[in-house]
């Protein structure tokens, strides 16, 4: 199954943070704004958000102010 626009720029913007191992405050609000602005949360997002949640607990994926 395809993503959708919205989709693919979650993915984007998560794989980024993934591949740093950092998320700064920004771009978690991205992410939020991101899977929101329709209105809806599909699977295929739920999945990344899941995802990312994961990462950050197990602390693949740390908070920093800056980058």
């Amino acid at each position: 199954m395809a993503l959708s626009e919205s989709g693919e720029r979650l993915r984007q913007i998560i794989n980024k943070a993934i591949e740093d191992h950092i998320i700064t405050p920004e771009e978690y609000d991205e992410i939020i704004n991101i899977s929101t602005e329709d209105g809806h949360i599909d699977s295929q997002e739920r999945a990344l958000l899941k995802q990312l949640q994961q990462m950050i607990e197990n602390k693949e994926v740390t908070f920093s102010r800056n980058r």
